[in-house]
C-alpha cells in the first residue's frame, strides 16, 4: 500500500524564514529600521498566551521587532481600541493584530479589527483586505489561507481546472481559501455541517480542505483515491496520560494510504499561518517604504 507523501510545512516555513532573514538584514541597511509585529492579548487564556509566544519567537528568528503588549482580562473596549490607534500612528510598527479569541463578553472583536490601519492589518482579515481578495486585487491576504496555497505552490500541485472542496465556511479560513483557490482556476465547493451528503462531496474533490474543527471528520472514505488533503484543523483530544496531543480534522492514519499527499498534524498549515504573518508584516513594510 502506497502512502501519500508529505507537504511539510515545517520545512517549506524554515525555507521562508531562512529567506525572511535575508530580506530583513537587507530591509534594515536600506532604511535604518527592520520591521515590526505589535500582536495584542487579552487575559490569560494558556492556549493563547502559546500561540503568542510562538508568534514572538518567530519574530526574533528572522529579525523582526516585537512590540507585543498583553492586557488584562477586564479591560475595556476603549481602550484596547487607543491601544490599536496608538500603534496604527507608530512609524516602528508595520503590522498589527490582535489574538483572539478575546476573554468575556465586554470585548467586540469585530470593532477592533476595523480599528487596525488596513495598511497594517498583518492577519489579513480587515474588510478592505478581504474585499480586495474579492476583486482579485493585491493585499494583505488571511494568514492561513495564504500558507496552504503556499504549500500546495511548493509542491507544484497542479490547481487549474482541479475540483477543490473545502470543508468549512469561517471567516478565517474557509471562505478567503475559496477565494483563493478560485483566483487559481480550480472549481471549487465550499461545504459545511448542513451540507447533503457531505461525504460524496467530498469524494468528488482532487484537492480536499478540511477546516471545521473536529477531529477526525474526514474518513479515509470520503477521500478520492489519489486526492491532495490539507489538514487545517488543530483540535486537542484527550489522552490515557493526561496530557492530550493535537490532532488535525482528518484521520491521518486512515486516509494517508488513500491521499497522494497530504498535511499532517502538527507540523503542517500551522507552521505555515506564522510564516505568512510575518511575510504580510515584511510586505507592509516594503510599501510603506515604496509609496
Amino acid at each position: 500500500m502506497t502512502t501519500g507523501q508529505l507537504l511539510d510545512g515545517k520545512a517549506l516555513s524554515a525555507k521562508m524564514y531562512a529567506e525572511m532573514t535575508a530580506q530583513v538584514q537587507d530591509l534594515q541597511a536600506q532604511h535604518g529600521r527592520p520591521p515590526g509585529l505589535a500582536v495584542l492579548m487579552v487575559g490569560d487564556n494558556p492556549a493563547s498566551a502559546a500561540y503568542v509566544g510562538n508568534k514572538e519567537k518567530a519574530c526574533a528568528r528572522v529579525g523582526i521587532v516585537s512590540f507585543g503588549r498583553h492586557f488584562p482580562a477586564e479591560t475595556s473596549q476603549a481602550e484596547l481600541e487607543q491601544a490599536i490607534r496608538e500603534l496604527n500612528q507608530d512609524d516602528r510598527v508595520d503590522g498589527i493584530l490582535v489574538q483572539l479569541p478575546l476573554p468575556g463578553d465586554h470585548l467586540d472583536d469585530v470593532q477592533l479589527l476595523l480599528t487596525i490601519d488596513p495598511a497594517k492589518d498583518a492577519d489579513g482579515l480587515h474588510p478592505d483586505n478581504l474585499g480586495r481578495l474579492v476583486r482579485g486585487e493585491p493585499g494583505l491576504r488571511s494568514c492561513t489561507p495564504a500558507g496552504v496555497m503556499e504549500l500546495l505552490k511548493e509542491y507544484n500541485i497542479p490547481l487549474k481546472g482541479k475540483k477543490a472542496v473545502v470543508i468549512g465556511r469561517s471567516i478565517l479560513v474557509g471562505k478567503p481559501l475559496a477565494l483563493m483557490l478560485l483566483e487559481a482556476d480550480a472549481t471549487v465547493t465550499i461545504a459545511h455541517s448542513r451540507t447533503d451528503d457531505l461525504a460524496a462531496v467530498a469524494r468528488s474533490a482532487d484537492i480536499l480542505v478540511a477546516a471545521v474543527g473536529r477531529p477526525n471528520l474526514v474518513t479515509a472514505d470520503m477521500v478520492k483515491p489519489g486526492a491532495v488533503v490539507i489538514d487545517v484543523g488543530i483540535n486537542r483530544i484527550a489522552t490515557p496520560d493526561g496530557k492530550g496531543r493535537l490532532v488535525g480534522d482528518v484521520d491521518f492514519e486512515a486516509v494517508k494510504n488513500v491521499a497522494s499527499y497530504i498535511t499532517p498534524v502538527p507540523g503542517g498549515v500551522g507552521q505555515m499561518t506564522v510564516a505568512m504573518l510575518l511575510h504580510n508584516t515584511i510586505l507592509s513594510y516594503r510599501k510603506k517604504f515604496e509609496a
